[in-house]
């Protein structure tokens, strides 16, 4: 009896009592599932711009507002935008908020990720100028704790990082994988040193800043969210200068932190999602989603996601084949 036809009976028999030897299951790539995590922020942006209140002229004077301050260069558009906006209500805050709901869908949808990432981008882009006034940055009003440099420029920073296609294999963590370890530590190292800038600006760093503005967020908020920003508040006041200078220092170790080793970097980054949190929590009410208004979930959430981005993994050796590992184990045999 050739070699052949007993191997083939033996896996006959072990087709039969369900014994076969199974492919090895594939590991939930990790890029794969932040993706889906930013599909579903941009699916919370969508669901948050079809609330009422943005088909209110309250929305047009929302983004009229961004202009204030503004170089003309940047604040005409910002008001022709606003004016647009405010004749045509219904018909643009509908396009606005379903195009949104259809990056959510095309980043989740595997076959449109790289089309939606892309054209998340050049949404992206456009909101940061016309819709936050390109997050303050050129007015003084740029803050880690309101949300600095703008939310929506995370966003197109996280689909450039998050680009299925694999530059460097294996990657030391997962935005690496599309721009490459030295790129991508670059982008984090620049991110994270302008919002350390922008917390000694001297609107931030005046003694009741930090308190005014955090303040200023309890206004509409439920009363246990509204108790913890009153406390924060209390704890700043008159203390601008101190804790802007606390505040720069951790975000200052945050950007360099991508450049330790592993273990150190894991400890920054860790620094990283609790200061994200707090920022949330504090700074941004939550991104002021429970008082109603809100445009999207501010830049909190977005910078723990990054942080995720670049935890470092362990390199994977890709599983071998059934068929490759029993033609292994034969030649061996042979031998």
């Amino acid at each position: 009896m050739s070699q052949v036809a007993v191997t083939g009976g033996r896996t006959a028999w072990r087709g039969r009592l369900g014994t076969e030897v199974q492919p090895a299951v594939a590991r939930l790539d990790a890029r794969r599932a932040l993706q889906l995590v930013l599909a579903a922020i941009w699916l919370l942006d969508a669901v948050l711009q079809y609330q009422s209140f943005m088909f209110t002229k309250a929305f047009g004077q929302m983004l009229g507002s961004t202009a204030a301050g503004n170089p003309s260069l940047v604040a005409r558009p910002i008001t022709w935008d606003a004016t647009l906006v405010e004749h045509h209500l219904v018909l643009l805050n509908t396009i606005f908020a379903t195009i949104q709901l259809l990056l959510g869908l095309g980043i989740a949808f595997r076959p449109t990720v790289r089309l939606a990432l892309a054209a998340s981008i050049a949404w992206s882009l456009g909101v940061w100028w016309f819709g936050e006034g390109l997050g303050g940055v050129l007015n003084g009003a740029a803050s880690p704790l309101n949300g600095a440099p703008g939310a929506v420029i995370i966003y197109a920073l996280l689909a450039v990082l998050l680009w299925p296609a694999d530059r460097q294999t294996p990657a030391p963590f997962t935005a690496a994988r599309a721009v490459g370890a030295q790129v991508a530590r670059a982008l984090w190292l620049v991110l994270w040193l302008s919002l350390a800038y922008f917390a000694l600006t001297p609107a931030n760093r005046a003694p009741q800043a930090l308190n005014g503005m955090i303040a200023g967020m309890e206004s509409g908020q439920p009363g246990w969210l509204s108790a913890i920003d009153r406390g924060a508040a209390a704890l700043v006041a008159n203390q601008g200068l101190a804790a802007s200078i606390v505040l720069a220092v951790a975000l200052v170790i945050i950007a360099v932190g991508v450049y330790l080793p592993a273990p150190a970097a894991k400890a920054t980054l860790a620094l990283a999602i609790v200061v994200a949190i707090l920022i949330w929590v504090v700074g941004e009410a939550f991104g002021a989603i429970l008082a109603g208004g809100a445009t999207d979930p501010n830049s909190g959430p977005l910078l723990v996601l990054l942080a995720l981005t670049y935890w470092p993994v362990t390199a994977m050796t890709a599983p071998v084949p059934p068929a490759d590992a029993a033609a292994a184990t034969a030649e061996g045999s042979a031998v």
